[in-house]
């Protein structure tokens, strides 16, 4: 049976100067040495580099010892050198490699007790934390943490409790290709790509306001059949002027980073979808405006210039979201598992359970509890974060369009 090889973990420390790097290996070229790993960070002038490597013949210890720290002494730098074995990769019970797992961290503010909740989570799931990047820092902190040796049910569901009572967001997801393999996004309208109600905007313009509310928060928790409350909903709109559909999308607030979201991800070579209960002569002109690929609402029922307090058949409710997702990936010409649905309500569940990944924004607890994961902060482009995509990368590319 072979023996494990040495490795010797490499790290220097200190102010940062160009050239450590090319330095260090130039050292380190002499000897029989094989990298299996780098990693290096810069905070605010501070270096971290460290360097693993695999002696491929018994290591004269004494001789790197000194060209390490010298090289360390040279360039102002703390060096150190911890020895150990190459083993092979941790398995499950069944055999298996154990998987490895994205861990998205999102706090605003992000306190230390909060990552100290999430890091003592995963350590006592027999987890371990390979790797912390900094993804995002205003005016939302978030962290990705490459976890491996987890399974991902169990973890996901061990931080959600920890999300709930540190006051973050948390999201579980396998490493892998599925993650740089999504190409669609479906969005919910009303309080997802927008701040409003579309239909409550227009029943504060026929002066029945506080009915239509509390219809439509019943059908968002998921008390009410929603084809049914919209029917209800819409009956006390008859007689309101058509004209009124023309201020009220012009009343329209956007979510923070809805643009910021839609844009990145068609530079990437996304289709973008969206998928309403509300009604498609409102929010027509703002996909248009927002480039978005495919749309699916309802149609209100206008005759002689006033709505008739008709919605016209089919209705988008919860199967039609559904059938919107699944008809918008052939469209695009992707699978299902390389899709992302974004919603807030109910009737957003079946579509989020289709989608390659399920993201439930500002969401009602039914929601949040069947979603992949759950975001909690008022930002809508926090998705491109679930993604892996970085703000500085982001921002980047807005000023290279400039």
């Amino acid at each position: 049976m072979n023996q494990p090889r040495t490795t010797l973990l490499i790290t220097l420390t200190g102010r940062d100067r160009p050239g450590v790097t090319s330095r260090l290996f130039t050292a380190l070229a002499r000897f029989p040495l094989s990298v299996a790993d780098i990693e290096q960070v810069t905070i605010r002038g501070k270096l971290v580099l460290g360097v693993l490597v695999v002696c491929d013949e018994p290591p004269d210890l004494n001789a790197i010892y000194r060209v390490v720290t010298g090289l360390g002494s040279d360039l102002g730098l703390e060096a150190e050198i911890t020895t150990g074995s190459a083993e092979p990769p941790a398995r499950s019970s069944s055999g298996h490699v154990r998987g490895r797992l994205h861990v998205t961290v999102l706090g605003s503010p992000l306190r230390p007790s909060a990552i100290a909740a999430v890091a003592g989570r995963i350590a006592a799931s027999g987890a371990n934390i390979d790797r912390i990047t900094r993804l995002a820092s205003d005016p939302v902190t978030c962290l990705e943490l490459d976890v491996s040796g987890a399974e991902p049910a169990s973890l996901r569901n061990a931080l959600a409790r920890v999300a709930a009572d540190s006051g973050v967001d948390v999201a579980v997801q396998r490493a892998g290709l599925e993650r740089r393999a999504m190409r669609l996004i479906v969005m919910d309208v009303d309080s997802t790509l927008i701040q409003d109600e579309v239909i409550d905007l227009l029943a504060d313009r026929a002066g029945c306001a506080a009915e239509v509310a509390k219809v439509t928060e019943a059908a968002m928790r998921g008390d009410l059949d929603f084809a049914a409350s919209l029917r209800e909903r819409v009956a006390l709109l008859a007689g309101l002027d058509a004209t009124v559909l023309d201020s009220v999308r012009a009343s329209l607030r956007l979510t923070p980073g809805a643009r910021t979201l839609i844009r990145t991800l068609k530079r990437l070579g996304y289709k973008c979808g969206i998928v309403s209960g509300g009604f498609a002569t409102v929010i027509q002109p703002l996909a248009d405006d927002l480039g978005i690929d495919y749309v699916a609402a309802n149609t209100l029922e206008v005759e002689a210039g006033k709505l008739t307090g008709r919605v016209l058949d089919p209705i988008i409710d919860r199967d039609g979201k559904t059938e919107a997702l699944r008809r918008f990936a052939a469209a695009a010409g992707v699978p299902l598992s390389q899709t992302v649905a974004v919603g807030d309500g109910a009737n957003d569940l079946g579509m989020i359970g289709a989608a390659g990944l399920g993201v439930a924004f500002n969401a009602k607890p039914v929601v949040r509890d069947a979603a992949d994961t759950a975001v909690n902060v008022p930002y809508l482009d926090t998705v491109l974060y679930l993604l892996g995509i970085p703000r500085d990368a982001v921002d980047a590319a807005d000023q290279a369009a400039e």
